[in-house]
């Protein structure tokens, strides 16, 4: 089957190199002559682990291509994805759909002939009507069918994850459509995952909760563990108590400096507006929102407080920028709030990331990058552990210790504990929500 993949962003990316891997003929389009440029040249734009190797094997094939001509692209296509961004509307918290109504246009002024238009961005419930309307609009003749097919890809997991995906969600109306959708992921079907049949809006509708859903579990327990440190418990015991309830299980349930990425801000802040649009209320997503942004200035006062009070004139060296291990995303990350918090406090930041530097150079100005966290330790008044990359899980306490100024950790991670720190030398160590 041909598919033709609009956007080459994370999920127009990922989604176009794993179709080519289930067998399908697989054309990328976008507008970024740079980005095509270097994916022809087996460039991979983005740090996904396992993805360069994907690609550069269905490459070979013959069966994944990448161009910048769409007209071309959609010849004797009978499906075509929208995987185009849909960031946060500037002014109102709204989802952005310029870009999805921009794409749907475009395919419908290039296509002459019947193909399912497949809404793989996250879009508000609702949307998928609206591009069926601007498709109708653009080119009033053309039979086509319009289907969502939200993705529920981690970043750091994404092969597996559409490789082995918990669920496939479909919304889809017309049986014609649907027998395509079964034919797209029928590798899936075969190896019975659930692939989910629903309504337009139901599949929208979705999306958007669960991924409110996990970020309601990691404020919930980001509370939980500030009455933690209030009361004297330990937040990995009460996780792990609670975690091993089968109605609540133990994922997402790690208390941190709060949720970042590219989906979670931007998700939960589109829900609570879309529900106001709809005249109801989402008291709870609009609390875990407020939560999560409240839970990484706490982190910005558990620092300073671990310097005494006053952080002015002190060198501090952050473990890693990105929003988790295993990506280059800086999106929404906790030390975009963090670390500027305390430049404007008096520190001079120093910074250590696996991947986070090419971004990071950009979005977190006048720090300095250092390779490994000995390097970015030495002389410092502080260490804060803020991405629990591998490397950081197994340094050596009583290296790093000797190595600073004034030897105490800030570990936001909850990676080592106060006996491990203070029998490798460090006078101060504090946790999270213990």
């Amino acid at each position: 089957m041909k598919i033709v993949v609009i956007g080459t962003g994370y999920v127009g990316f990922v989604s176009g190199v794993c179709f080519s891997d289930f067998g399908h003929e697989v054309v990328c389009v976008d507008k970024d002559a740079d980005k095509i440029a270097r994916l022809n040249k087996g460039e991979v734009p983005i740090y996904e682990p396992g993805l360069e190797d994907v690609m550069a094997r269905n490459v070979a094939a013959g069966r994944l291509t990448f161009t910048l001509d769409l007209a071309a692209a959609l010849a004797g296509a009978e499906a075509v994805f929208l995987a185009v961004g849909t960031p946060t509307r500037r002014g109102d918290g709204h989802a952005d759909l310029a870009y999805v109504f921009q794409a749907a246009e475009e395919v419908a002024k290039n296509l002459n002939h019947y193909a399912v238009i497949v809404t793989k961005s996250t879009v508000p419930v609702g949307t998928n009507r609206k591009v069926a309307e601007v498709v109708s609009k653009a080119n009033p003749t053309l039979e086509f069918d319009v289907v969502s097919n939200p993705e529920f890809l981690r970043e750091g997991a994404a092969i597996n994850d559409f490789m082995r995906p918990d669920r496939v969600v479909v919304g889809v109306e017309a049986d014609r459509a649907k027998d395509v959708m079964a034919e797209i992921y029928r590798p899936l079907f075969l190896r019975e995952f659930p692939i989910v049949y629903t309504d337009l809006e139901s599949a929208e509708i979705i999306k958007y909760a669960a991924n409110a859903f996990l970020a309601t579990k990691i404020s919930f327990i980001n509370e939980v563990a500030a009455l933690c440190e209030a009361a004297g418990g330990d937040i990995k015991s009460v996780s792990k108590g609670i975690g091993l309830d089968g109605r609540i299980g133990g994922k997402f349930l790690h208390a941190g400096p709060g949720y970042g990425g590219s989906c979670f801000p931007k998700d939960t802040q589109a829900l609570v507006k879309t529900a106001e649009d709809y005249n109801v209320p989402m008291d709870i997503t609009k609390t875990v929102v407020a939560v999560n942004a409240a839970v990484k200035e706490r982190m910005v006062g558990k620092i300073i407080d671990l310097c005494g009070g006053d952080v002015t004139g002190q060198r501090i060296a952050i473990l890693g920028v990105t929003f988790k291990p295993e990506t280059d995303d800086m999106r929404e990350a906790p030390s975009l709030t963090i670390v500027p918090a305390l430049q404007k406090a008096g520190a001079s930041i120093r910074v250590v990331d696996p991947q986070g530097r090419h971004e990071g150079q950009t979005l977190l100005p006048d720090v300095e990058w250092f390779e490994d966290a000995y390097g970015a330790g030495e002389g410092v008044d502080a260490v804060v552990l803020l991405t629990e990359w591998n490397e950081f899980r197994a340094l050596d306490l009583k290296r790093l210790a000797e190595a600073m100024a004034q030897p105490r950790m800030a570990d936001l991670r909850n990676i080592y504990s106060a006996d491990d720190a203070a029998k490798s030398g460090f006078s101060a160590y504090v946790s999270v929500g213990r």
